[in-house]
């Protein structure tokens, strides 16, 4: 994909269930002062991104700082799973039709445990949906928004291989300092916005971060089974932790979790032994595992960012919150926050954009869906992935229960799609 236009110039898992948070934010944009400075993004990765095409839709002008050049993530292979919700946004945004034909539906899910009985399927139908949920390659998305931007450029000024080296926040403004190519530059903006994943959190002092670390790692790979995927996604949850599988085109993305050691041992196996080990341990549903690509593995946390910012800035996305990724909600959270966060905006006059009361209001709205994703997946974690005697009975007894309670069914799939 080409560069994009001068506007990128040169300087790198939704609010509820109701279909009122999808409404075109234009509705809710203000008339905008032109001598207000506008809000800046750091970091153009899809939340920062979802987030400056959500302003853009409603009149609101917009600066984002990219670290990296402009398309260097379009050949990421990463897995992303988006939820029904996501995709609402991104038809809203005119994203969707742009990465639809990257995009492998999930029409099923299918639980279970192993060495224990019990487990639940999720149908896509039951719900009313076209799909739980959809795997896209990272770099799929990340070219659809920018080809999205390259289309419809106003408004947004995407400055890239600009790295953030500072961040001031004071009482009427904050101060961001970056890095352009060599030559030191200053912005000051009445709300900076951090959403590159937690990059340039070192550079801002009095952050505080609560974390609790798993002592698990997860292995990433694409795998290829001998029986076709049917669209079905897997969690297998073992004792040493979860594994996922998740059809993507006629491939699967496989995410494989548990204790370091253990992780050590399968990274360090021949492909023909690690599809072995894969095979006893999540079983016969796909046939023989037949190959694997590249096994690329990280650590797993579960971490919160205290927001220390009373006024004129803001964390969002995996810079705020960081979860496991066993239920597929960090993601999704993160989009969430992205389009919260552009209501938000919207509904402000600009002279009180980034100000203590409405970023209180935001922080409130978002507390809710962020707090209870963090305890779902931590939950998760906890009760799937021991062996203690008598806790595989109940997890049987439990998938087994809402195997049989669609209304359960029901509220698990809404969470899953839209959050709380």
């Amino acid at each position: 994909m080409q560069p994009l236009p001068s506007v990128r110039v040169c300087c790198s898992a939704v609010m509820s269930v109701s279909t009122s948070s999808f409404a075109p934010l234009e509705a809710m944009a203000s008339a905008q002062p032109t001598a207000t400075p506008p809000p800046v993004i750091i970091g153009a990765g899809p939340v920062g991104l979802v987030l400056a095409l959500s302003l853009q839709q409603a009149g609101v002008p917009v600066v984002v700082l990219e670290a990296n050049a402009a398309g260097a993530m379009h050949g990421d292979g990463r897995a992303l799973a988006l939820s029904a919700g996501t995709r609402q946004v991104l038809e809203r945004l005119q994203v969707w039709p742009l990465i639809s034909p990257a995009i492998t539906p999930i029409k099923q899910i299918h639980v279970s445990q192993q060495r224990g009985l019990g487990r639940t399927w999720l149908k896509a139908s039951e719900h009313g949906l076209p799909a739980l949920g959809y795997v896209v390659s990272y770099g799929a998305l990340m070219q659809a928004l920018d080809q999205r931007l390259q289309a419809q450029p106003d408004g947004v000024d995407i400055r890239t291989q600009c790295a953030v080296t500072g961040l001031d926040v004071h009482a009427q403004a904050a101060d961001i300092r970056y890095d352009a190519q060599g030559t030191p530059a200053t912005l000051t903006t009445p709300l900076a916005i951090i959403a590159d994943g937690g990059r340039s959190l070192e550079a801002v002092p009095g952050l505080q971060r609560e974390t609790k670390a798993y002592g698990h790692d997860a292995l990433v790979a694409l795998v290829e089974t001998e029986l076709p995927h049917q669209h079905i996604a897997y969690e297998r949850f073992t004792p040493h932790g979860p594994i996922a599988l998740l059809p993507n085109g006629d491939k699967c993305s496989l995410v494989w979790t548990g204790e370091q050691s253990y992780i050590d041992n399968i990274a360090q196996l021949q492909d023909a032994d690690f599809l072995q080990q894969l095979h006893v341990a999540f079983g016969d549903r796909l046939g023989r595992f037949t190959q694997v690509g590249k096994r690329v593995r990280f650590p797993l946390k579960l971490s919160k960012l205290q927001q220390t910012f009373l006024a004129h800035a803001v964390v969002i996305g995996n810079a705020a919150q960081t979860m496991h990724p066993v239920a597929g909600q960090g993601f999704n959270v993160g989009i969430r926050d992205a389009v919260a966060l552009a209501e938000n905006i919207a509904a402000t006059p600009a002279a009180a954009w980034g100000s203590a009361e409405r970023l209180a209001a935001y922080q409130a709205q978002r507390t809710r869906d962020t707090g209870r994703g963090l305890q779902f997946t931590d939950f998760l974690v906890n009760v799937f992935s021991n062996d203690l005697v008598g806790v595989g009975l109940l997890r049987g007894a439990g998938l087994g229960l809402l195997s049989m309670l669609p209304a359960a069914r029901s509220v698990l799939v809404k969470k899953m799609s839209y959050g709380s």
